[in-house]
This record gives C-alpha cells, structure tokens and sequence, in this order.
C-alpha cells in the first residue's frame, strides 16, 4: 500500500500591516494596520504567551452571541471607524468589523494570493480564471492584478459590493473582473451547458451557506457534485485548481483527494495541507483552514 502524500505548512510571510501578535485560550490577538483586535479561535486551546497588559491593550474585542450565531464587537481603548484601508503588496482592500467576527479579508490566505499570482504570471498568455465564492475579492484582484481575465462569483449583494470597492480602492480596469451575484453550483452547470472554460478555478466553499434565492448549500453534500461540474468546465490545458475549505470535518487528504479525481488525466502537480498564520517573534503556528492545489505549471 503506497505511503499517504506528504502534507505542507502555508505561512505567508509578506504582511507589513498585519500580524498574529499572540493566540491562546480560545481567542487571536491580532494587528489590522493600526488597530489591535480580539477575535474567537478554537483552535487557540493553548495558553497565551504574551503579557496580560498586551491583550488588554487591544482596542476591541469580538464578543460571540451565546448561541453561536452572530454577536458583537466592545470598543475599548479607542474610537474605531467603520472601515479603514489595508494593503497586501500592491492590493489594498477596505477592513471592517462585522457581526459575524470576520474583518473582510483572511491574513492567512496572502501566501494562496501570491500562488495564484505565480500562476497566472508564469502561464505566459491571457488566460480566464473562475473564483467561486469570492467572498470580498483579494484572491480576485491578485488574479486580475497578474493579468488574467477574472469572473467572480458571490451569492452576497453586500460582499460583492464590498468587492467591487476593493478593486476601485486598488486601481484595477473594470474590465478586468466580471462579477457574477449568483449561487455557485447553478452558475457553473449553465457554464457547462453554454460550453465556457476557465484556466484557472478558484474554490473557497463555506461549510454552509445560502444562495441569491435561498439555495442551500452545503459542504459534504455539494461539494462532490460541484467538482465534478467544475471539471467540465476546465480548459483542454488548464493551469491550476486551488481549494480551501475553513470549519468542516475534513482533511487535507480529503481535498487532495476530491481534486485529484477532478483533474484525472491531466499532468501536473499536486499539493495539500494546512493554511496557518504564525505568531509574530514565535515560531508557534495557528492552524486556520485546509488546502489542496494543483498546477500544470512548472514555476
């Protein structure tokens, strides 16, 4: 019986504005730009490193709703305003507290940005990229930024617009990304039927979640049929494939697996493993999401 693949370690390195400054007892003491901010972490089951006084200087807290759904942010040492600006190399995208404890971007994922940008970069010719579930759309602008054609698909009104303002606030064309408000497995089949192809798709799937007219989406159910449309879709020599998945009971292995079989046929090269950020002067890492990707490329 062959040996399960080696699984890797993603820790993006680049962020001048951003960094984990400590985690431990079920929270993440972090550094957005100017602002210290607590956040709910479960896999933080450790003791903080840092000083009391480091955490109580933070300037707001995320205080979760006792029944898991929502909740809200104290202020604490000084006045917040509803969004302020953040960069990743050339890329600059509006932060802001939500209700549901996320800030509109995800610091981990800059070192999958940067994959992605090496991607369309090192494909040496105009190629189409796919981002279903967008979210605010950072791995859409590192897309469109290294010259690929981006469609990007969200089934949020309010995210989507978020994303648009995040491609005004970097200062790419408008042309450069499509964006689609729609659910995503729905708009994948009716690619398939008009005979569309991508280069490049982009997977980010929630563990749950609603589209545009309340179709229901849910991970361990849809994903395996999304995969399998997805793949009538790929372009006859396709570049890359990425996959993150955040909050399901699933492995690395179980991704790489469902994207092996997705990419059957074709040559290439395939990783997976974890997507981590590491505390700042430490050498502990944060675990925050699951990854499988695969290239034709050779980088």
């Amino acid at each position: 019986m062959p040996n399960p693949p080696e699984l890797k370690i993603l820790d993006s390195k680049n962020w001048r504005d951003y960094a984990l400054l400590d985690s431990g007892n079920g929270q993440k003491l972090e550094q957005y730009g100017q602002y210290r901010l607590i956040r709910p972490e479960a896999e933080a089951v450790w003791q903080p490193a840092l000083p009391l006084r480091e955490w109580e200087s933070a300037d707001a807290v995320f205080l979760p709703a006792p029944e898991e759904n929502g909740g809200h942010w104290a202020v604490k040492n000084r006045k917040i305003p509803q969004r302020w600006q953040m960069q990743y190399r050339d890329i600059n995208f509006w932060i802001a507290m939500t209700s549901s404890r996320h800030l509109g971007v995800f610091p981990e994922q800059a070192v999958q940005w940067d994959w992605i940008a090496d991607q369309v970069r090192s494909s040496r010719q105009p190629i189409r990229v796919l981002n279903l579930f967008g979210y605010t759309g950072v791995a859409s602008l590192a897309a469109a930024q290294a010259g690929a054609q981006v469609t990007h698909l969200d089934s949020s009104r309010k995210v989507m617009t978020w994303a648009h303002e995040n491609q005004q606030l970097t200062g790419l064309p408008e042309n450069s990304i499509r964006w689609i408000l729609d659910d995503a497995l729905k708009f994948v089949h009716r690619e398939a039927r008009r005979g569309s192809t991508y280069d490049g798709l982009i997977l980010d799937p929630p563990k749950f979640g609603r589209g545009p007219k309340g179709e229901v989406w849910e991970f361990y159910k849809l994903l395996p049929n999304l995969l399998s449309s997805c793949h009538q879709i790929l372009a006859p020599k396709p570049c890359f494939v990425i996959i993150t998945a955040y909050a399901v009971k699933a492995s690395a292995l179980t991704l790489q697996y469902a994207l092996s079989d997705m990419v059957s046929g074709i040559a290439g090269t395939m990783e997976a493993g974890e997507v981590t950020l590491k505390e700042k002067d430490r050498s502990r890492f944060l675990s925050m999401a699951i990854f499988a990707r695969w290239s034709s490329l050779t980088l």
